[in-house]
Formats: C-alpha cells, structure tokens, sequence
C-alpha cells in the first residue's frame, strides 16, 4: 500500500498467533499502512461493539487490537487518533466501551472514544438508495474498521462489509430492517467505505453476532477491500460469496471486488494447526424453522434465537412472528417485542430480552 491505494482489489494479509497487538502492527507494517496516512490526518478507529461483552464471549473487536493499532500510529508520530461506535439498538455504546475493555484502552492512550448513536448525520447518496451516515465518521481522513469474523442469524456471516452499521443512527438501523438489510448494507457499504479493515479472527461466535459460543481461530487478516475481505472469509467459513446478499449487491454498488486472485493472500507467518475454521453448527436454522419473520431488526432477532437456544428449541406448536412487518396485524400465535401488539400472546420490549423472551415461552 502507498499513499492513494486503491480500497478495491489488492492483497489480503493474513497472520496467526494468539498476540493481538503485535499482530497488528505487524499487518499494518507489511501492507506500509502509514505511508497512505498523511502526518495531520484525523484517524478514527471504527471496532465491532455490537454489543456490551468482552471479546473472550465472540461478539466484540479484542482490545489489545487497537492498542496495537494505536501504538503503531503514534510511534509513527500519526496521534490524531480517535475510536468511533454506535452498539446495536437497545444496546448501550458507552457501556460497551467499558466492558469490551476499550475505555480502558482509550485512557491509556489518551485517545477519546465517541458514541455515534448520538451523532448527526448526513445523507449519502449511492447506486443502492440514500443511507444517512455519522458525520464523525464521515469526517475521518483515515478511517480504519476493525469487524469480527463471526456468523450472524439473519445474514449468515458478518464482517467487514457490516461492521459499518455501527456508523448509523438506531433510527437508520430500523429502517435497513424494513427495507431490506442485504440492499441496505450493500447501499451503506458504498457510501463509506473504510481505508483498511483489520479483521479480528482471534475468537469469533460462527454461529451468532452477540456471542456466546466462541470459535478459536487465532488469526487476524488485513485489507483495504471491504467486499474482497468478505468473499474471502465466507471461504474461511465454508460459504460462497453469494450465499451472503449484500455482498455480490456491494461490488454491483462499486464498493469492492469479491475476486480473488493467485497470490491475493499473503501470509507473514503460518498457523500451528489447521487453517480451515470449523463450520458453523446450523443451530440458527434448526432453530429458526418456527420463527415468522418480517423486518426483523437484529437485536431483537438475535434475542429470541438466544432464548430459543436456553430452551433446547422446546416452543411448541405456535408460529412465533417477529419484525416490524407485523405492526398493526392480529396475530395468532406468539408476539416478540412492541412491533407485535395484536399477537395472542405478546413479550413487550424494543428489544425484549433473551430473559424476557425466555419466561414468555416457557408458561
């Protein structure tokens, strides 16, 4: 990389280990990284902290991976460094930052840490529609995503591509529920697309977004191609590109390129196992097969398919809906959250709680 690299097509970095932060410098040095940060660049680190828990759980970005970050840019005299998220609806960013460990991160550092649910924003316009986006987010002259490799219960897989829903308000995040999320985050991944990504594949939940059944996997990946990142761990994961919508919909909206070229992927060192990740287990599906879903928003998704997993899958005969489709529909059958006030039986909340969720199906 040097300055004015492409952020479509080029190399794939790959290193194992179990050292975070070292790991991370060492990717940003094999890809020159700092040569395409100009020496006043405002720089926002963009993490995944869908949700208030620690990485060891699956679902949030390791701490010690912006500290690798940061330390790599300010020994490089690049201190303009801030650490940018808005959590997922019903979540608590601040809070967030304290357990994931990032505030701690950010004191040590003196680097301040913003909570984007709050931040005005700015309508883009892209080949896929409007999508309002964080002017803070925005605003980085260098913005650098920091995704999980994880599996997620209604896009199969999350990583580069959406980690940057994290750069919407709760309202937008709603509205991509409603319109469509694969045409949605395809349409937000060409309206800001991060100069590099570095994948956090430590230990991710392959199966859910908010963790819980962490997956080992010690490696972390680096590229500037959100949408060729992507490809490449659905073939980490056993899936193909287009097994995830929003990713063939993202290189439609030119905001990468899902090929994957001989000599794409550099590797600085090799693993001590095995490469291949485990599949993901298809406890979502199995346990999905009774769920009507419509417009479903992900907090409130996941959070039953958590509760439906403490419950070994035992609901019953009865159809559970869930999303903003239903609103304003009498429903038989089992309600989820405020979207669904005229089911037979509802469990109020926006989101519900996975408890909540939990005691409504048990009785």
């Amino acid at each position: 990389m040097a300055k004015g690299f492409p952020r479509k097509g080029g190399k794939i970095y790959a290193i194992y280990g179990n050292h975070p932060a070292e790991m991370a410098k060492k990717l940003l040095d094999a890809a020159k990284v700092i040569d395409a940060i100009p020496r006043d660049a405002r720089i926002s680190l963009k993490p995944n902290l869908v949700v208030a828990r620690p990485a060891s759980s699956g679902a949030t970005t390791h701490p010690e991976i912006l500290a690798g970050i940061i330390e790599y840019l300010f020994d490089h005299d690049r201190k303009n460094v801030d650490i940018i998220e808005g959590s997922w609806v019903g979540d608590d960013t601040i809070r967030a930052f304290q357990v994931a460990g990032m505030a701690e991160v950010g004191k040590r550092f003196g680097v301040k840490l913003h909570d984007l649910k709050g931040d005005s924003a700015t309508p883009v316009d892209t080949p896929g529609g409007r999508v309002l986006v964080s002017d803070r987010a925005l605003a980085a002259d260098f913005l650098i995503s920091l995704p999980v490799l994880k599996g997620h219960c209604q896009t199969r897989m999350t990583c580069a591509l959406k980690n940057m829903k994290g750069c919407i308000t709760d309202a937008e995040k709603r509205r991509f529920h409603r319109d469509g999320l694969d045409e949605c985050i395809a349409a937000l991944a060409a309206a800001i697309i991060p100069h590099v990504s570095v994948v956090d594949g430590i230990c991710g939940d392959l199966d859910f977004e908010e963790g819980g059944n962490p997956v080992t996997a010690d490696r972390m990946l680096l590229g500037a191609d959100p949408v060729k990142l992507d490809a490449y761990v659905c073939s980490l994961m056993g899936l193909s590109p287009l097994q995830v919508g929003y990713i063939p919909l993202a290189e439609k909206y030119g905001a990468g390129e899902m090929g994957i070229g001989a000599g794409d992927i550099v590797e600085l060192n090799r693993p001590l196992a095995a490469t291949v990740l485990p599949r993901a287990s298809g406890k979502v599906q199995s346990l999905s097969r009774n769920i009507k879903a419509d417009q479903a928003c992900s907090a409130c998704h996941a959070n039953l398919i958590h509760a439906l997993h403490r419950l070994g899958g035992r609901t019953g005969a009865s159809p559970i809906h869930i999303g903003q489709g239903w609103q304003g529909k009498q429903l038989a059958g089992i309600g989820i959250g405020r979207c669904c006030q005229g089911a037979a039986k509802r469990v109020p909340g926006c989101p519900p709680s996975a408890l909540d969720i939990i005691e409504a199906l048990r009785t």
